[in-house]
């Protein structure tokens, strides 16, 4: 699941830095059309400022009051919303979503020794997956709602919750229509590294910030950087030694999505270079990467191929156990 990390981490250190307790709202279950699903959650500070979404902000200012107290007190509660019919007009919110949806708050802060924010802060700055456990009942005997389980065991007790850190993108390809997908990938919280062997190309300021830029021949960057550790490859260098390079590299791998730029001749003409390697990559490539929707400039090209990723993550994150 995506938790856009990249706006709730830095909102949970800069909390932290702040001594400002936070409440954490998970949803622990919904029915019919909702927002988000469980396992989702979101961060709330006592002066109503929020990172993350669970509604199109239908239920945020009712949480925020809510939250306020859970900070308050340190009593962790469960919160219902009905958004069906005339609950929904009983509610005020008028968001015609025809869900429901339970949240757990509980609070985060000095006391709790902010867990489990901090282990989850740690491990994805590691680059490892995490999961923690609430206790999602009160009547849990013996284990007060909202008790925080790190590292949780199977326990039909606990609503556990997964996050993954967010996926890494390789661009391979520096050149200026490589900008807009870079700026698409770190806006959606994604990691990214690019690389090029133009020193005109590979310079760290033409990029967003978190990007990783790698200056080399195509054919040296085994040596910077392990491709087996990506999610996602782009090649794009619009340079047929460079890109046959990169490819090449990329087929004995484990690389799930491969995309190319540049037309189906193009394409084929790439792929006989490679002979017997392009069976490798027979079922992972796309090429001409990106979705069909009528792309014709560097922006909208940037879009399709994003998007295309973003539909590959959905589809092959969720088959993982």
């Amino acid at each position: 699941m995506d938790h856009e990390l990249h706006r709730l981490l830095p909102f949970y250190a800069s909390s932290r830095a702040a001594a400002a307790p936070l409440a954490l709202a998970v949803v622990l279950r919904t029915a019919g059309s909702t927002y988000r699903k469980p396992g989702a959650w979101m961060l709330i500070a006592r002066d109503g400022h929020y990172a993350g979404l669970l509604s199109g902000g239908c239920l945020e200012g009712d949480l925020r009051e809510h939250a306020v107290r859970v900070i308050e007190s340190g009593n962790a509660t469960v919160v219902s919303y009905h958004m069906r019919g005339p609950d929904d007009a009983l509610w005020g919110l008028g968001s015609g979503c025809e869900g429901a949806m339970d949240v757990l708050l509980s609070r985060v802060g000095p006391a709790e020794h902010w867990q489990p924010l901090e282990a989850l802060h740690q491990a994805i700055a590691a680059g490892e997956a995490c999961s923690f456990g609430v206790v999602a009942s009160a009547t849990n005997a013996g284990r007060p709602l909202g008790t925080v389980v790190l590292r949780p065991a199977d326990d039909p007790a606990l609503f556990i919750v997964r996050v993954a850190p967010p996926p890494h993108v390789l661009l391979l390809g520096a050149g200026p229509d490589a900008l807009p997908v870079a700026e698409l990938v770190r806006f959606l919280g994604w990691r990214l590294t690019v690389a090029d062997h133009r020193p005109a190309y590979s310079i760290v300021d033409r990029f967003p910030s978190g990007t990783r830029v790698i200056g080399c021949a195509a054919a040296d960057l085994p040596m910077h950087c392990d491709l087996a550790r990506f999610d996602a490859a782009v090649v794009m260098s619009h340079h047929l030694d460079a890109d046959r390079n990169y490819l090449a590299m990329l087929a004995p791998t484990a690389v799930p999505y491969v995309g190319l730029l540049g037309p189906q001749p193009r394409r084929e003409r790439l792929l006989a270079d490679l002979g017997a390697l392009a069976q490798d990559l027979h079922s992972r490539l796309r090429a001409p990467v990106g979705l069909d929707i009528g792309a014709h400039t560097p922006s909208t090209i940037a879009l399709s191929v994003v998007a295309e990723i973003q539909a590959f993550f959905s589809s092959y994150f969720n088959k993982i156990p």
